[in-house]
């Protein structure tokens, strides 16, 4: 025979096991952890489920070795935690990333291992992105350029403000735009990004949504707000269809993955030029380039 609850006396009252932590502990364990690994990106976590990664450091937020190195690596660690359901990806203060910055080039001019180390990183980042299980929303101002624009544009939702200042100077620098070469031909289209590409025309997070390189375009006071509403529906949303669904439109990058392979490989060859030297040496004297290498 069935009895109800009130058969059996009073209900007891079961007090939280002391050794259980709150919703609120749990989360700053999760940034503790994540900050203690990676040093050079900071982390933040304003809804449940919801992780942010933020680009900072000085002259608006350059990439330098050590973040680098970080950056490829933070992603297989964001897959495998079940406390993380989404990511917004964003930058610090007046910028998103204005690139890697002149000690991290320098040195890739001037030690072979050192471009080979760099070179490999790149691929990891690019591969990484790809293979994270978990949507990744990017919230874009300021310059974005380099290494932190891989990301930017990588991410399953890119949105920018408005007056974002999107930048790909590979070739302004005097080598080839390899990392980049598949990804803004995927979304823009080949005269779009050949064009921008070519020229290191900068384009506005507004006129970037209108060619297709990014997802939206918002006024800059929106554009935390936004991203956080977007990964806090992902994060409650239904994990195995977002993340299947992710996976089936990433094979668009891993069906193009040779082009991204070739346009690498040129890329770092360009470090052992005479032009990115010119190229360096006229972004820090504030000059037009005049390069000398010879065409193959």
């Amino acid at each position: 025979m069935w009895n109800s609850p009130a058969s059996h006396g009073p209900r007891q009252f079961h007090p939280p096991d002391p050794a259980e932590p709150s919703a609120d502990e749990r989360t700053d364990l999760v940034i503790e952890k994540y900050q203690e690994q990676f040093s050079r990106l900071k982390f933040e976590s304003n809804q449940p489920g919801v992780l942010e990664v933020i680009f900072s450091g000085p002259n608006l937020n350059a990439v330098d070795e050590a973040t680098h190195s970080e950056i490829p690596a933070v992603w297989p660690v964001i897959d495998s935690d079940p406390e993380v359901r989404a990511v917004i990806v964003r930058g610090e203060g007046k910028a998103f990333s204005a690139g890697g910055d002149f000690g991290l080039i320098d040195k890739q001019i001037e030690d072979y291992e050192f471009r080979m180390r760099i070179m490999r990183e790149s691929k990891e980042l690019f591969y990484n992105l790809v293979n994270c299980s978990k949507p990744i929303i990017s919230a874009i101002h300021g310059p974005a350029v380099g290494a932190g624009l891989v990301v930017a544009l990588m991410a399953d939702i890119s949105i920018a403000a408005h007056d974002a200042r999107i930048i790909d100077g590979h070739t302004r620098l005097g080598v080839a735009a390899g990392d980049h070469a598949v990804v803004w031909a995927l979304f823009c289209g080949i005269p779009k990004a050949k064009y921008l590409l070519l020229t290191c025309k900068e384009i506005s997070g507004q006129a970037a949504e209108q060619a297709g390189l990014v997802s939206l375009s918002v006024p800059k006071e929106e554009l935390l707000d936004t991203a956080r509403e977007v990964a806090g529906g992902l994060a409650e949303g239904a994990q195995e269809a977002i993340r299947w669904t992710k996976y089936s439109l990433n094979e668009w990058y891993r069906q193009n993955s040779a082009i991204f392979d070739v346009g690498l490989g040129l890329e770092f060859m360009g470090f052992g030029g005479p032009d990115v030297v010119e190229g360096v040496a006229s972004h820090r004297e504030r000059r037009k380039p005049v390069f000398t290498g010879v065409p193959q």
